[in-house]
């Protein structure tokens, strides 16, 4: 089913009517999604497999993917080009919600001295699509367009633990859980405490989940019809403060900042 056009996290898709619905494009960006750290080069063969699709009607898709220039080949291995980087530049360009929040981003920063993002919920993955601030010691790189697994992330567990619960427990149904530190939730039921807390308290802390010394802090980040859009979040070095004290200093910046955004989105 082919995603929402929304700007806002929908776990569901809305439902097309089939004659609507354009196979070609869908199996085209597939082939585009199939490509990742683990398969930055494939044959038209591996292709398909990852995809669901022969080698033939996959070696014809990728085809035309270079005649257009998103795909580049030697005859035997395909790979992306840089052209495919348009699709997430128009993304960034053309949506609102980047654009909005970055006055408001730069507010955090001033009032945190710590890096701010929005971050949205994109299927399995946080997406960061606006930052301000400087990563002074974070490995991953939150850069713009990023995706990290959403259950080791502040802002991921946040959108988790206010999405529809029904969804929330299928997604947790069909997760394998990867522990990325010694601090990652990597068991299910410690997973659905964890959201219900934060569902509770309305915000969420994450520690060391992903990355050794490292915590992040998230608050939800709604339109003026309070409806959930994404996460306003800080990440900052574990350094000297204990959690109380971090979110003592972090927490009233992002809920008061996230309520004056709530009116122009």
């Amino acid at each position: 089913m082919p995603p929402s056009s929304s700007e806002t996290f929908t776990p569901a898709s809305p439902v097309l009517d089939k004659r609507d619905w354009i196979a070609g494009l869908e199996r085209g960006l597939s082939i585009i999604e199939a490509f990742d750290d683990a398969h930055p080069r494939m044959t038209a063969s591996q292709a398909g497999e990852r995809c669901g699709m022969t080698r033939t009607a996959a070696r014809r898709y990728l085809l035309t993917l270079r005649h257009i220039g998103y795909v580049a080949t030697d005859g035997k291995l395909f790979w992306l080009t840089p052209r495919v980087l348009r699709l997430g530049q128009s993304y960034l360009e053309s949506a609102r919600l980047p654009r909005i929040v970055q006055p408001f981003l730069q507010r955090v920063t001033a009032g945190t001295s710590e890096t701010a993002y929005v971050s949205v919920l994109d299927g399995d993955d946080i997406v960061y699509i606006a930052r301000n601030g400087s990563s002074r010691i974070m490995n991953t790189g939150y850069v713009l367009g990023a995706r990290v697994q959403a259950q080791v992330t502040a802002a991921g567990m946040l959108l988790l633990a206010l999405g529809d619960p029904a969804w929330v427990e299928h997604w947790l149904a069909t997760q394998t859980l990867k522990a990325y530190t010694s601090h990652t939730i990597a068991s299910k039921d410690r997973l659905r405490l964890e959201l219900a807390r934060i569902r509770a308290q309305g915000w969420s802390l994450s520690e060391q989940q992903l990355e050794l010394g490292a915590r992040g802090i998230a608050v939800p980040l709604l339109d003026h019809r309070g409806d959930l859009v994404g996460a306003l979040n800080v990440t900052t070095p574990m350094g000297q403060e204990s959690s109380e004290e971090v979110v003592a200093r972090v927490l009233p910046v992002l809920q008061e900042t996230a309520r004056a955004m709530r009116n122009l989105i």
